[in-house]
C-alpha cells in the first residue's frame, strides 16, 4: 500500500485547508447548518453517481447476466452499496443515506425545495447541466457537480474511485455533532441528523473507508499511470471540494450579516 500512502502524503497540503478552512468557525448555530445543508446536499446526492458508476463497472448488472471479472472488486463495491444505498434509518427502515439527509434537512426545516426540483429535472430526462441551471445553483456548486460527472463520463474506474475515495474528506460530522449537542432544547428536531451523522462517521471511519483504499489499490494495481492519474483526480477532487466550501461560507456570512442589520 505504498502508493496509497504516497497519495496521502501529496494530499495533506489540500486536507489541512480543508482542515482548517474559515467555515467551520463560522457554524455556530442551528441556522448555519440549515444554510450548509441546502448547498451540500447536491454533494451527497452526487456522491452517489459516483458510486452506481463504480458498480456499473465492476459488477455485471446487464441482463443476459455473466460472473464480473474482478470478484474482490464486485465484492468491494457492492459492500459499500448495500449501505449506502439501502441502510436502515432510525426507524428501521430502509433508506439511502442520500434520503436519510433530506429527512434531516425536513426535520430541522431547512428547505429542501430546491433539491427537490434539481431532482424532478433529473427525473424528466433533464441533464445535469440542465437541471442546474433551472434551479439556479451557485456557480461553485454546478461546477462541483459538473466536474464530478467529467470523472464520470471519463470512464476510467481507477479515477472515479479517487474522486469518490479522497475527495470527499471533510470534518462536518464532528462539527455538526458538537452544535447539535449545544442545542439540546432542539433535540426532537436534529435527531434524524444526528443519526444520520453517526451512522456516517461509524461506516466510513471502520469499513468503508479502509475498503475504498483497498479497491484503488486493486485498481490501480503495478499501472504508474494510473496511480498518476490517481492522484491527479484526487487533488482535483479536493481542490473543487474547497471551492465549494469557499461558496458555503460566503452564503453564510452574507446570511449573518442580513440577519444582524435587522
Amino acid at each position: 500500500m505504498k502508493n496509497i500512502q504516497f497519495i496521502e502524503n501529496e494530499l495533506s497540503g489540500l486536507r489541512s485547508q480543508l482542515k482548517n478552512h474559515a467555515l467551520y468557525k463560522n457554524l455556530q448555530e442551528i441556522e448555519d447548518i440549515k444554510l450548509f445543508m441546502e448547498n451540500h446536499v447536491f454533494a451527497v446526492w452526487d456522491f452517489m453517481s459516483l458510486l452506481k458508476s463504480l458498480q456499473n463497472k465492476l459488477t455485471n448488472t446487464q441482463v443476459p447476466w455473466t460472473p464480473a471479472k474482478h470478484p474482490n472488486l464486485a465484492k468491494f463495491i457492492n459492500e459499500i452499496v448495500l449501505c449506502e444505498e439501502t441502510d436502515v434509518n432510525e426507524l428501521g427502515e430502509p433508506k439511502s443515506h442520500f434520503e436519510m439527509y433530506v429527512d434531516a434537512m425536513t426535520a430541522i426545516h431547512a428547505n429542501t425545495t430546491q433539491i427537490h426540483q434539481f431532482l424532478s429535472f433529473i427525473h424528466a430526462g433533464n441533464s445535469v447541466k440542465v437541471a442546474s441551471e433551472k434551479v439556479n445553483l451557485a456557480q461553485n456548486i454546478t461546477d462541483f457537480i459538473q466536474f464530478t460527472f467529467s470523472i464520470i463520463e471519463a470512464n476510467k474506474p481507477h479515477e472515479i474511485a479517487a474522486a469518490f475515495t479522497f475527495g470527499r474528506e471533510d470534518i462536518i460530522p464532528d462539527m455538526f455533532l458538537s452544535i447539535i449537542k449545544e442545542n439540546s432544547t432542539q433535540k426532537k428536531s436534529t435527531y434524524k441528523l444526528k443519526y444520520y451523522l453517526e451512522r456516517h462517521i461509524e461506516l466510513d471511519g471502520e469499513e468503508h473507508g479502509p475498503i475504498s483504499l483497498q479497491l484503488i489499490n486493486e485498481l490501480c494495481g503495478n499501472d504508474s499511470l494510473k496511480w498518476e492519474e490517481t492522484l491527479a483526480t484526487a487533488k482535483a477532487s479536493l481542490e473543487k471540494r474547497i471551492q465549494l466550501w469557499d461558496t458555503i461560507n460566503t452564503l453564510i456570512l452574507e446570511s449573518k450579516t442580513v440577519s444582524h442589520s435587522l
